[in-house]
């Protein structure tokens, strides 16, 4: 049985929508609380009261987004049949769900500091951050991957922010259907797939130590 919204949640959508329509018409920094009411046709206060500030409007955002991924990531991890199959499809599912508000994550993207409250880094979205990780953690785990034990728990992480690179050249991609960024995609997801596999060959023993102590330096582990 499918549980019907309540009303309070059918409004934090509506304000949520409306703050969208007005994200993509005048821009994130131009966009007041003032005008995402006026779209919702609602008063100040009481878009207020269900959102304190736009920076909670981009957090219900990212929310929402990855509630909608979610069955379909799923779907993707059960039925892809090898790691570059379930890459594919995960990465994706992100440039077709965002494109829409490919102009909003350009603004965005200039949050990257992880004290800003809405930075990819930051603390107030490490539990959206921890499960998009935990995507590339399944598509790793259900691949069967072959590293060394010293690095295979990196993995998902690195791959995580292989995405968020390829997100970022996406968001400024001019070229004619975001042409460039396909080709990007295609190209170095390829190169990454061999990469892996060269990884876990007894010959590159020698570089195991030494490239879990550069991990380990990067997450502050060291």
């Amino acid at each position: 049985m499918t549980t019907q919204p309540t009303k309070s949640e059918q409004t934090r959508t509506r304000i949520l929508t409306a703050a969208l329509n007005v994200f993509r018409e005048r821009g994130f920094e131009a966009a007041t609380m003032r005008d995402i009411a006026a779209e919702a046709g609602m008063a100040v206060g009481a878009a207020y009261y269900y959102f304190d500030s736009k920076d909670a409007l981009v957090l219900a955002f990212y929310d929402q987004a990855q509630q909608e991924i979610a069955p379909q990531a799923e779907l993707i991890l059960a039925s892809a049949k090898t790691l570059e199959q379930r890459l594919r499809g995960i990465i994706g599912l992100k440039f077709g769900t965002f494109a829409p508000n490919r102009e909003l994550l350009r603004t965005l993207s200039a949050h990257v500091d992880p004290t800003h409250p809405l930075s990819p880094f930051g603390l107030q979205t490490v539990a959206i951050r921890d499960a998009d990780i935990g995507w590339f953690a399944r598509a790793v785990d259900d691949s069967r991957v072959h590293l060394p034990r010293t690095i295979l728990p990196y993995l998902p992480r690195l791959l995580w922010l292989y995405q968020m690179g390829l997100i970022l050249f996406w968001v400024y991609d001019r070229s004619p259907k975001q042409s460039r960024t396909g080709l990007l995609f295609d190209q170095s997801l390829r190169l990454i797939m061999i990469l892996i596999k060269l990884a876990g060959l007894p010959i590159m023993k020698p570089l195991h130590r030494r490239a879990a102590e550069l991990l380990r330096v990067i997450y502050g582990e060291a």
